[in-house]
């Protein structure tokens, strides 16, 4: 057994853990930090903590929170070494469910934790999470980076991150005026997002692409996912909602019931929208049924609005000058006890 020599002018490195290290990625990260901090961010990074002032013109301020990670996206980006939007997932997949009740997103904060940190790949990634804050309308108040040999694996790392954000409570988007005979409008998805990549990974080990293959269905996979609240918060100012789901893990099947009243259901028009290639080579190369399609991966709709039959195409209108493609993809119908999503 060889016994491991201590350096004694840093038994912390000997370790595995180089404190040099996070001291040089906070030096390459700072300004793009900094650059998401608005009037509201008190203080700067290197303290314990991020302080956020809230507004004045919330009359009953009410804070939202929202907490996700990017899956086994980051071990396909790693593997491609495809690191710059991965940061923009991991925000993305938790400001588009503030924004699903109405909440703005004020600030948010990540947890990078790795076997071994690599300065230059995390500062990458954290940079990405620094633009899309700003994208998003929030701040990135502060976070974590963590060094963990012997728990992470090889160059295995991980994200996740939440996000808070705030509306006054006479604004919190309830689902009480979802009526049957109400509308879904489905806005476009960039790809899958960053869900079902466990099976994504599978498929794509099992199909012994090319190179030219492999780069091709890689890059569509790994397309980062849209940040909608710039639009929403839009759509919101402008416009009566009733109701919104962001199509995340579970798809369409599981993801809109959740956002609609126990005594109604939904139909889906499968034709509405032509499902992007990425999701059409996935089933056919995996196999897959259509329901598991469904259930699985949002198949090119990443938000649903749910809104009044007279609204839809002032409401369509907007999306589209925003530059995102939507479409018109089914109605609340009144409550049938053998499906709460039926595609037709």
């Amino acid at each position: 057994m060889t016994k491991e020599i201590i350096d004694n002018n840093d038994p912390y490195k000997s370790a595995g853990v180089d404190i040099e290290a996070g001291n040089n990625l906070v030096d390459k990260i700072k300004d793009d930090v900094a650059s998401s901090h608005g009037p509201n961010v008190l203080g700067n990074i290197g303290g314990f903590a991020g302080m956020f002032k809230l507004d004045k013109d919330y009359e009953n301020p009410v804070l939202v929170a929202c907490t996700d990670g990017v899956g086994t996206k980051v071990a396909l980006a790693q593997e491609t070494k495809n690191l710059s939007y991965i940061g923009q997932d991991l925000v993305a997949m938790c400001v588009n469910d503030l924004i699903v009740c109405g909440a703005k997103p004020l600030f948010f904060l990540d947890y990078f934790a790795s076997s071994k940190l690599d300065v230059e790949e995390a500062a990458v990634i954290i940079k990405s999470i620094a633009k899309a804050c700003r994208d998003s309308g929030c701040a990135l108040l502060g976070g974590e980076t963590a060094e963990m040999p012997g728990h992470y694996v090889g160059n295995n790392f991980d994200l996740a991150g939440f996000s808070v954000g705030c509306v006054d409570e006479k604004n919190i988007l309830t689902n009480k005026l979802i009526d049957s005979g109400n509308i879904l409008i489905g806005i476009e998805s960039s790809g899958p997002h960053s869900n079902g990549f466990s099976l994504i990974r599978k498929i794509i080990s099992e199909s012994n692409l090319n190179n030219k293959e492999f780069n091709k269905i890689t890059e569509m996979a790994l397309k980062p996912t849209h940040l909608y609240p710039f639009l929403i918060m839009k759509i919101l100012a402008d416009h009566n909602i009733n109701g919104m789901a962001h199509i995340t893990g579970g798809g369409l099947t599981e993801n809109i019931p959740r956002s609609i009243p126990k005594d109604f259901s939904v139909t889906i028009n499968k034709n509405a929208w032509e499902m992007p290639e990425i999701f059409l080579w996935l089933q056919e190369k995996g196999n897959l049924k259509e329901e598991d399609m469904y259930r699985v991966f949002n198949c090119g709709i990443g938000m649903v609005l749910i809104v009044n039959r007279d609204d839809v195409d002032s409401i369509q209108k907007d999306i589209s000058d925003h530059g995102y493609k939507n479409f018109i993809i089914g109605e609340v119908v009144k409550k049938n006890t053998d499906y709460p999503v039926k595609y037709l």
